[in-house]
């Protein structure tokens, strides 16, 4: 089979890609160009110089063509874009979700020659074939597991994806790696947005959202305890950032035309959290599931809640309540449901500001 790689500089992709050498496949790996411009050099280093010379070197030792392929202004348009106007309207961006979808299996694939047949990468999933539809299911590492950042990949992606390390464990990869001499077999795991590199998150927000000073405000009591710089900064079931004193506070709010940032102490944040809230612009990855009854994940991790997931009409399946079945503190607007079967992963859908009042569902006191 004829497969294009998309190789990053850490062991995940470069495990794969001697996985996929090892069966006989005919591979090229492509490194992604998608680090910002010059104009943010100043805020810090990417070191796609670094992952460039270690993807080199992995193709080298497999014998494997490299190739390099510059996605920028397509990751500007349909990621970063996105991530600044999210943030601009007090949503919570999940652009690694959009990277997958927009630019890994979207852009990427509008550059290849349709004869690859498919496309592999280093993600922690594992595809099911099975007459002529295919599902996704979990990655057997449950703290490795990336199905929430593939949830909103469409059909015809899935069915040109690949995913070799879905049945491995974090653990043996790093065995694997090790025991076929990698050269990157004891590189760190890369951590935050990949856009980013060594950027830091807040330096890009300033640069393009600026500073705006605004008070925190005490969501239980109205009192004002201190300030902060803009409330683009912060995002509901924030901790850390706040710099205030007598804590810990978490962020529970925000008033964007006031540039209030909102915050409840540990102690009063059970009666801020959210266990039934409305999503929006419903996305499956199949058939929409036959059955309410599903779990969900909030957010990328292990934790998963059971829920009941009503679609609510008249709005054609493209809103749902979903009710948890415990309170959650950190339900912030723009951020992503995704919803799962078991261990089938069956798509996802952004949390909207409305309330589920709002649109015929029920509102239902924080558990205690």
């Amino acid at each position: 089979m004829k497969i294009a790689l998309l190789l990053s500089g850490g062991v995940d992709s470069s495990l794969a890609l001697s996985l996929l050498k090892e069966q006989g496949h005919e591979v090229t790996a492509f490194y992604l160009k998608v680090w910002l411009e010059d104009e943010l050099s100043h805020l810090g280093h990417c070191p796609w110089e670094e992952d460039l010379e270690l993807a080199r070197a992995v193709c080298q030792s497999l014998d494997v063509p490299l190739e390099i392929r510059s996605l920028q202004t397509a990751y500007w348009d349909r990621v970063v874009r996105y991530t600044i106007d999210e943030l601009r309207a007090g949503r919570t961006p999940s652009p690694d979700i959009f990277c997958n979808q927009r630019i890994k299996f979207g852009a990427f694939f509008d550059e290849i020659d349709e004869s690859y047949e498919r496309v592999a990468t280093g993600h922690y999933a594992r595809l099911e074939r099975l007459h002529g539809t295919v599902r996704m299911f979990k990655g057997v590492d449950p703290v490795k597991d990336q199905t929430y950042f593939l949830s909103h990949l469409y059909p015809h992606q899935l069915e040109r994806a690949l995913f070799p390390l879905g049945g491995l464990t974090k653990a043996e990869v790093r065995e694997e790696a090790g025991r076929r001499a990698l050269p990157n077999r004891d590189r760190k795991d890369s951590q935050g947005i990949c856009f980013l590199g060594k950027i830091r998150y807040r330096d890009f927000v300033r640069y393009h959202l600026g500073e705006r000073e605004g008070a925190i405000v005490e969501k239980e009591s109205g009192r004002v305890l201190g300030s902060h710089r803009g409330y683009w900064f912060h995002t509901i079931g924030q901790r850390q950032g706040l710099g205030l004193s007598h804590g810990p506070w978490f962020v529970s709010g925000k008033n964007c035309d006031e540039n209030i940032v909102f915050v409840s102490h540990a102690e009063a944040l059970q009666t801020a959290s959210t266990d039934v809230y409305v999503v929006e612009r419903l996305h499956w990855l199949s058939e929409p599931p036959t059955k309410s009854a599903l779990q969900v994940k909030v957010r990328h991790g292990r934790r998963l809640y059971d829920a009941e997931v009503d679609v609510v009409p008249p709005v054609s399946k493209q809103q749902a309540v979903v009710r948890l079945d415990r309170a959650e503190p950190g339900i912030a607007p723009g951020q992503f449901t995704v919803f799962y079967d078991g261990e089938e992963c069956l798509g996802g859908a952004a949390i909207s500001a409305d309330r589920p009042s709002d649109r015929g569902g029920t509102t239902r006191r924080a558990s205690s």
